[in-house]
This record gives structure tokens, C-alpha cells and sequence, in this order.
């Protein structure tokens, strides 16, 4: 049917938004007779809205705590029944089935309901909402001649509808309604049974390292905003976060999707991949600490008493490089560390990432209009899996953090590293997981002054982390060497030590594992180094 009049409608919600209006005009301009269950009926009938009972229209009570109510044939027939059909209206007919033209649902706020981690299952279980999918679907499925509404953003345009086809609507915003229904259950039924799949891998992860990696994996994405373009302007992109109830194992508890921009310009498709990384890395340290990244790389990294402070190390690690970075911190940022980068340094920031900002900060960075500024309002864990898209699929693994225990450490040299070494290295260790591979990290004093990122080997990448880390030292006015180095693979060859050591590295701290470790380590005990196997390796491809 092309134009559909709307003569008897279900109205049922839990988003109440506009719903009275929506159920008045409904009456009071068309004609339109209401049926309404429960809560939504109470609301109506206090704000003046002529309803028709549930229990009275299908003559059958609400019962079992509500789970039944509109699972009736007098709903479901007066959905599904096919207006073209001379024998469908005739069995309606005779079973005493009027005609349902609208339904107006929106469903029990499931992923509201189990985000709370105190809910019980119990609790969980009496959230997932029965009826009002089965009257979605029922509506959607017969769209030639019913009208579904999940969206109360959508009460308007069929408002709109009926002023101007004469209390109809037409099949084409019909047929749109219809798709936006069957999204809603499809998205409502995946988040259901993702959180049951996390119910049943609890235990099952509990005698795991890692967390389980489901047989089925359903996510549901929903479009934050179109950005300018992709990596590159001949791309098309946008950015998208998971939906409610679709994040419990792919998003962190504090998520870069979900942080508020205070201000500045949209964020790039690049800047979101850079502000990420930065966000990820900034994270690993439970002590003041900030990320200057550029290029998914951190070209500065520096723990301190104050996030200021880190941020002053952060920044003399590499200078050049951090204009035009991502600037992430883990503390609150204060008004000296916006002086700091903004007047002292002059530095220009793509995107400035923390957990929260003092009044004077935001009041001085508004000076700043283009810089985009974040508010993650915490840091929290990471997310327990992350998602690579390839062609035709997904690649699917648990989130790499750092989280050895320093106990199980080797050290396989003669020499051990002292107190100092080993804090050095345990920085150090932290900062290399986030350098691209072959990835070589020279420290110094707590701040990753040397980046060998991404070299086809371990040699070249060593060269230029020892070669930036000199540079840094005559910038900064310090003697070179002393260095504490971080490799996220093991050395397959001596050569990588001899070229270390050559630039003043006096400890080395890296998986272990090659054939030639005994190479490696006869190599340290020439040189004096001191080196750590973790047994662990950090590659981030």
C-alpha cells in the first residue's frame, strides 16, 4: 500500500522523550485511538492522553511481573496481517482482530542496565526486554502497512507525514522506519549476547593469562561524525565508537571514542590514529608521565614528580619532532604546563589529550582555537581485546601491556644492573612498547631521549636511537652516555650490543630467546653491560 492511514496505534516506551506530545497529536489531530501498556500508559493518562489499556484491548492481563503483556494475537494479528489479503482480514475478522497502523516502541535499557558492574544477573536477565522486539519486528516485517517507530528524534517526520498525506504515510519513509527497527533488535540482541558470552568466559578466563577470543564476535559501531578525509584527501572516512552494550572487551574503561573535545578543530582520520597511540602509551605508567608522539611514534616520553615537569623531559628529548605532535598526559594538566608548550616552547600541538584540566588551563588554551583538546576524564585499564581490519575479515588479539612481574626477570651477564639501572629499564621497557618495530629505545634519567623505530633491523635501529640520544645530550648540555636500552625482540646477533655499547649503553633489558643469546651476553660481559631477559616481547607492528 502506498499511502497507509494511521488509525489505531501501540505506544509502548521506555524513552518517554516527547512521547506525550507525540501520543497527544496523534489524538487530538487525527483521530488516531491509542493503546498503551504499563508505564507508558500511566504517563499518558496523568498528562490528559486519551488511552486504551493493554489489559483492556486484548482483553487479557498483564501478568508473570509484566513478561506478558502484549505477546497476544490481538497485537501480533493486527501487525502482521496483510491489508491486501481478502483471507488474512477475514480470519482477523472473525477472531475479533482490529488493525495496528503504528507502533511506537523503544526498548528496556539493557546496556544501560549491565554497564553498572555492580547488576546482578538476575537483575541483567529481567532487562532484556521481550515484547517490544517481538512488536518491532512484527511492525517491520508488514511495513507495506504498519508504520515503526523506534526514535523519538523520529516523531516528527511522521507527524510531518501525516499533515501532509492527509493521516497517512507514504512507503518510502515507511521502509526507512523499517530498516532503522530490525537495526535496533539486531543491535539490541547482539549486545545481549555478547554480555552472556562474557558471563560464560569468566570463569573460563579466570584460568587464563589471556582473555578468551569468542567463537562469534557481533559488534555494532554507530557513526560519530564524517571526517574531512582518510589518511589522505583522496580518501573518504569517518569515525565510528561501539555501540552500548558492544565495548566490554574493546573498549578501555576510559576510552579515546568517548572523551569529550572541549575544543578546536574536528579531529583527522591521522589525528585520531596518533592521539590513540599516545592515549595507549601514556597509560602504562602509574606515575606522572607524558607522551609527545608524532607519527605513531613517541618522540618524547618522561616520567616525573609532576606532569609538568615530565612534560619539560618529554619535550627536550626531541624538540623538533614534537612540532605538530600529539601532546597525552595521565594527570590533570595544569595552567605551567600550557604556559610551558604554548609561550616558553612555542610548540605547535595537533591535539592534546589527559584525563581533566584545571579552569586556568582550559582559560589559556582557549587562546589556542584550533588546538583540539580531549577529556578522558580518568585513564582506567585498557581494553581487554583490540580489532584490526583486514580485506575480508578481522584480526582479533588481547591488548599488549605491560604487565610482567620484574621477579621472573634473567639476568644472564656477569654484571647485574643496580637499583637505578633497573628502574631505568623498567621505564624504559614501558616507553619501547609503544616505538614501532624493529623497535630500539635508548633513557636516560627517566625519559626516552634515543627512537630506533621501524628499521628493517635491529642494527640500524639501534644506530639511530644511539644517534638521537647523543643529540639530545649535547642539546641539553648533558654528558652522553650511561644509558639504559630497551629492545622489544631479542638480538639475534652480537652486533647489536657492540654498536649499544660503542655509545656509552651500560644496561640492556630485552626478551631473550634467540639462539645466539649466548653471543649476546658473552658481547655484554666484554662490555661491562648489564643485561635482563623478561621473557616477554613487545612488537607493535
Amino acid at each position: 500500500m502506498e499511502d497507509t492511514p494511521i488509525k489505531r496505534a501501540l505506544v509502548s516506551v521506555t524513552d518517554k522523550t516527547g512521547v506525550v506530545e507525540f501520543a497527544r497529536t496523534l489524538e487530538d489531530e487525527f483521530g488516531v485511538e491509542v493503546v498503551s501498556t504499563g508505564g507508558t500508559a500511566r504517563t499518558l493518562t496523568d498528562a490528559g492522553v486519551r488511552v486504551v489499556p493493554i489489559e483492556e484491548y486484548t482483553g487479557f492481563p498483564e501478568m508473570m511481573d509484566g513478561r506478558v503483556k502484549t505477546l497476544h494475537p490481538k497485537v501480533h494479528g493486527g501487525l502482521l496481517a496483510r491489508r491486501d489479503s481478502a483471507e488474512h482480514m477475514a480470519e482477523a475478522a472473525a477472531h475479533g482482530i482490529n488493525m495496528i497502523d503504528l507502533v511506537c516502541v523503544n526498548l528496556y535499557e539493557f546496556e544501560k542496565t549491565v554497564a553498572d558492574p555492580e547488576v546482578s544477573f538476575a537483575d541483567a536477565i529481567e532487562h532484556i526486554d521481550i515484547g517490544g522486539p517481538s512488536m518491532l519486528r512484527s511492525a517491520a516485517k508488514n511495513a507495506d502497512s504498519v508504520t515503526v517507530v523506534t526514535d523519538p528524534d523520529d516523531y516528527d517526520l511522521v507527524l510531518g507525514e501525516m499533515r501532509t498525506h492527509a493521516g497517512a504515510t507514504t512507503r518510502a519513509v515507511r521502509r526507512e522506519l523499517q530498516l532503522k527497527a530490525f537495526e535496533t533488535t539486531a543491535s539490541y540482541d547482539t549486545a545481549i549476547a555478547i554480555w552472556l558470552g562474557d558471563q560464560l568466559d569468566t570463569e573460563e578466563s579466570a584460568r587464563q593469562e589471556s582473555p578468551v577470543t569468542p567463537d562469534e564476535f557481533g559488534i555494532y559501531l554507530e557513526k560519530l561524525e564524517d571526517l574531512r578525509y582518510g589518511e589522505n584527501p583522496h580518501q573518504t572516512a569517518a569515525v565510528y565508537r561501539f555501540a552500548d552494550g558492544f565495548a566490554s572487551l574493546v573498549s578501555s574503561d576510559h576510552p579515546l571514542a568517548a572523551a569529550p573535545q572541549i575544543q578546536g578543530k574536528p579531529l583527522s582520520y591521522n589525528n585520531y590514529l596518533d592521539a590513540d597511540a599516545a592515549w595507549s602509551l601514556v597509560r602504562e605508567f602509574d606515575e606522572p608521565a607524558c607522551v609527545i608522539l608524532k607519527h605513531q611514534n613517541p618522540c618524547g616520553c618522561s616520567m616525573a614528580a609532576d606532569v609538568t615537569t615530565a612534560y619539560d623531559r618529554a619535550f627536550a628529548c626531541d624538540p623538533k619532532s614534537a612540532f605538530g605532535g600529539i601532546i597525552a598526559c595521565n594527570r590533570e594538566v595544569p595552567y605551567n604546563l600550557v604556559e610551558h608548550f604554548a609561550d616558553k616552547n612555542k610548540q605547535f600541538v595537533e591535539v592534546l589529550i589527559a584525563p581533566s584540566y584545571t579552569p586556568e588551563a582550559l582559560e589559556r588554551l582557549a587562546r589556542r582555537k584550533n588546538l583540539r583538546v580531549l577529556a578522558t576524564g580518568g585513564t582506567g585499564d585498557h581494553a581487554a581485546l583490540e580489532l584490526r581490519s583486514i580485506d575480508g575479515g578481522m584480526l582479533v588479539q588481547c591488548v599488549d601491556t605491560v604487565s610482567e612481574d620484574p621477579s621472573t626477570f634473567i639476568v644472564p651477564t656477569k654484571r647485574t644492573p643496580t637499583t637505578a639501572e633497573m628502574n631505568e629499564l623498567l621505564f624504559a621497557w614501558r616507553v619501547c612498547k609503544g616505538v614501532k618495530s624493529n623497535a630500539i629505545l635508548i633513557s636516560k634519567g627517566r625519559a626516552g631521549i634515543g627512537m630506533g623505530p621501524g628499521q628493517p633491523n635491529r642494527v640500524d635501529s639501534a644506530l639511530l636511537a644511539c644517534k638521537r640520544a647523543d643529540e639530545a645530550c649535547a642539546r641539553m648540555g648533558a654528558e652522553p652516555g650511561g644509558y639504559a636500552c630497551a629492545s622489544d625482540a631479542f638480538f639475534p646477533f652480537r652486533d647489536n650490543v657492540d654498536v649499544l655499547a660503542e655509545h656509552g649503553v651500560t644496561c640492556i633489558i630485552q626478551p631473550g630467546g634467540s639462539k645466539r643469546d649466548d653471543e649476546s651476553v658473552a658481547a655484554c660481559d666484554e662490555h661491562g653491560i648489564a643485561m635482563v631477559f623478561t621473557g616477554t616481547r613487545h612488537f607493535r607492528h
